[in-house]
């Protein structure tokens, strides 16, 4: 049985820094797939993207942690 997360914990942890949120909800590939885009998009477009790779990020840390919570309290 997977542990309850914190979806607020995962959105801020993304925040901070783009995939560890991801890492916080045991979704590795995901994290490292921020790990790498957000640094780019900052790099790339002059920072003119990289701070909605950040806000996207943590969302999508913010809804993963919710949904694996639904799925956790969901089981038998």
């Amino acid at each position: 049985m997977s542990h309850v997360k914190n979806p607020g914990t995962a959105a801020v942890l993304s925040a901070i820094i783009p995939g560890i949120g991801q890492f916080y909800n045991g979704d590795f590939l995901r994290g490292i797939f921020w790990l790498i885009i957000t640094p780019g998009m900052w790099i790339g477009t002059g920072g003119l993207f990289g701070w909605v790779c950040h806000v996207i990020a943590a969302y999508t840390a913010y809804a993963r942690a919710q949904k694996k919570n639904r799925l956790v309290l969901s089981e038998p």
